[in-house]
């Protein structure tokens, strides 16, 4: 648990009712700040290693990633 904020409930009635919650105000579930600057540079930070990957490195990437994929069971 990070900076004490729960995960969502698993259990569909659970969430359900948190999503009620959220809804009319009882519960807030908005990230604070700190959480929304965090977000935005990890989404820009992984656009910006994308770009500078070499065609070959990605290409071993996407290999090992397939290959995970293929691996498992399911």
């Amino acid at each position: 648990m990070k900076n004490g904020k729960a995960k969502r409930p698993r259990d569909a009635n659970q969430l359900a009712k948190l999503v009620t919650d959220i809804a009319t105000g009882e519960v807030d579930d908005c990230l604070t700040p700190e959480e929304e600057r965090a977000r935005k540079a990890g989404k820009a930070g992984g656009k910006k290693r994308a770009e500078k990957l070499t065609p070959e490195r990605r290409k071993e990437i996407a290999k090992r990633a397939a290959e995970a994929r293929w691996k498992r069971d399911g």
